[in-house]
């Protein structure tokens, strides 16, 4: 038997039908947390009890990603077997589609199955930039595309309730983080074409713009930091190293030298910590040859742009440094970390 999981803050009465037609369906079993929503929203709950869904409550509000693992521990502590589908509370996923989910997730292992939207006709634009601004930041990180990152609609396993429940994360940032450590930890991604649905703009979703994205987007912002430190320690001590040796080429090494280590513990310690950490014999020489590489890279991609191609430098410098940016991400996560 499949069980589904619906996490609901402040749910408006579209909840009650998804559940009716779940119900109707005869093979669910449902599991909803109410994250904190309020008395204003007791009588909405009190009618998916009524209806034979089991519901568990947050006193407070604790955010999305908090709310899934609530309910993925409740299905341990009770002994679920099954597969388990997430659904969104908001009558954006068609019960045909958890139906869908459902059947996928039957006879595999060790792979999320997401339920993939293609974002035709009228969405709106907040969802289809971050769609496409997290589809990027997946890849990045990964080195592999997928369609929809953001989709609530995911169905698992039950051999991996204990995983999902150990992924940090407790609002909306969970469910990306759960795409970066998929492959890592030896995961698959099979995507399910599911119809794209958003009722009156999407005005029901609970997600924060601004502290959202920040969290969502944190692997890159970090990166990022630490990127911008690190250059401005190569500014400082280029300048230092000048002004007490006279020696440009000695200047620059020493420079590149002393930011380089600085931006290789920085990425070991914070930026990449989510990993388990990479003992220093082992990622140390991996990232002083990416280091020697990227240097080598810089100089290669500026000759062919701005000699070969004739852009001029500043533009070639751009283009150079933006590239790099992304290829230096994708090698530390990908390779180094």
């Amino acid at each position: 038997m499949t069980t589904v999981l619906i996490p609901a803050y402040e749910p408006d009465r579209r909840l009650l039908p998804l559940i009716h037609h779940l119900k109707a369906a005869g093979i669910f079993r449902i599991v909803i947390v109410d994250d904190g929503s309020g008395e204003a929203y007791r009588d909405i709950f009190k009618s998916a009890r009524e209806a034979g869904c089991t519901v568990l409550a947050h006193d407070t509000n604790l955010g999305k990603g908090r709310a899934l693992k609530t309910g993925f521990r409740f299905l341990i502590d009770t002994g679920e077997a099954g597969s388990i589908v997430c659904a969104d509370s908001d009558g954006q996923h068609l019960p045909d589609d958890i139906k869908k989910i459902a059947d996928a997730v039957e006879g595999r292992r060790n792979e999320i199955v997401l339920g993939s939207r293609h974002f035709t006709g009228q969405v709106p634009l907040r969802s289809r930039f971050g769609n496409s601004a997290t589809r990027m930041v997946y890849a990045l990180s990964t080195g592999q595309r997928i369609q929809d990152t953001q989709t609530g609609l995911r169905g698992f396993p039950a051999e991996m309730l204990e995983w999902l429940c150990r992924i940090p994360g407790e609002r909306f940032e969970y469910e990306m983080n759960m795409l970066l450590r998929a492959k890592g930890d030896g995961y698959r991604l099979h995507e399910i074409p599911i119809d794209t649905v958003y009722l009156e703009n999407n005005k029901s979703s609970h997600f924060r713009p601004i502290a959202d994205s920040v969290k969502v987007y944190g692997p890159i912002l970090k990166f990022c930091s630490s990127s911008v430190l690190s250059a401005v320690l190569d500014i400082v001590m280029l300048l230092l190293l000048q002004s007490m040796t006279g020696h440009l080429l000695f200047s620059v090494i020493g420079a590149r030298l002393c930011s380089s280590v600085f931006n290789y513990l920085l990425n070991r310690r914070y930026v990449f910590s989510s990993k388990p950490k990479s003992a220093f014999i082992s990622s140390a020489p991996k990232y002083f040859a990416l280091v020697v590489l990227i240097l080598l890279l810089n100089y290669g991609l500026l000759d062919v742009l701005s000699v070969s191609l004739g852009f001029p430098l500043l533009i070639a410098k751009l283009l150079t440094e933006g590239f790099l940016f992304a290829f230096s991400y994708w090698s530390q996560r990908k390779f180094v970390f």
